[in-house]
């Protein structure tokens, strides 16, 4: 890759895992449009590292919390508020982790495509319009109960589909079961530290298996900037959700989705 396909991609990457408006789709296209080379599995790696870093960092003090009150249930002091969250995040782990396993390859091989994205683009944008609309956004993070994360986890498991959005369809679901915005967005970000941790994990042990090349200082490149451009948008979408609201990554992602479609068309 050319240091510009490195920089964009890499930047595509961290701004876009945690807004609702799909990774993977953004990640694809390049090739699809511009026909740029896929990016290897090593960049997979590192960019995938550089945004689980900028989560954990952004919520060490949460990831430190529930950790603590995960492993000091098993003791004397019994269930609290955090290490059920602990229990709730790995529940919703488990139905993408599973369906991961056993779909990756049906996925790789059907549903990589520029109409795949489409559709899926603008569906699942108008079922977040419909859940930012009509969800109730009363309860808060430690309200949920094991039911409404397994839910959640399936949710995540859908966005195996490229253009469906991860970070988008757990929020989505989250506001349908009556989470609000806040809440909604940091169980989707929490969520998303084990699951992206056993993705790079699965890469890591792919690459380290296979014959591939690796080109460090590419890799060093995109760490860094998958890392600040993920923290960055982290931090600005806890910003300003109340007063945004859901609406304009429901409107950019029909305007990716009608655009696709036409230049598909042409």
């Amino acid at each position: 890759m050319s240091i510009l396909e490195i920089i964009i991609l890499a930047l595509i990457q961290g701004f876009t895992e945690f807004l609702p408006i799909s990774s993977s789709a953004h990640l694809i296209l390049p090739s699809q449009i511009l026909g740029w080379e896929d990016q290897g599995l090593a960049f997979d790696v590192a960019v995938h590292v550089g945004t689980l870093i900028a989560v954990v960092i952004y919520f060490r003090k949460e990831v430190a919390d529930i950790l603590s009150a995960w492993f000091k249930s098993f003791g004397a002091q019994g269930t609290t508020e955090d290490s059920k969250l602990g229990w709730w995040i790995i529940l919703g782990t488990v139905p993408a982790a599973l369906l991961g396993l056993l779909l990756k390859d049906v996925v790789e091989l059907y549903l990589r495509s520029a109409w795949v994205i489409a559709a899926t683009t603008i569906i699942f944008g108008l079922l977040l319009w419909y859940a930012d609309a009509k969800g109730k956004q009363m309860k808060t993070i430690y309200q949920l109960n094991w039911k409404t994360a397994l839910l959640i986890g399936f949710a995540q498991a859908v966005a195996m589909i490229p253009g469906t959005s991860r970070s988008g369809i757990t929020m989505t679901a989250g506001l349908l079961l009556g989470m609000n915005k806040q809440s909604a967005a940091r169980f989707s970000f929490l969520l998303a530290i084990p699951i992206i941790s056993m993705m790079g994990l699965y890469y890591t042990i792919e690459l380290a298996l296979g014959d591939h090349v690796v080109d460090w200082s590419t890799l060093i490149l995109g760490v860094v900037l998958s890392f600040l451009s993920a923290y960055a948008c982290i931090f600005m979408f806890l910003k300003v959700i109340e007063r945004m609201g859901m609406l304009p990554f429901v409107i950019y992602r029909l305007l990716l989705g009608v655009g696709l479609i036409v230049f598909l068309t042409l």
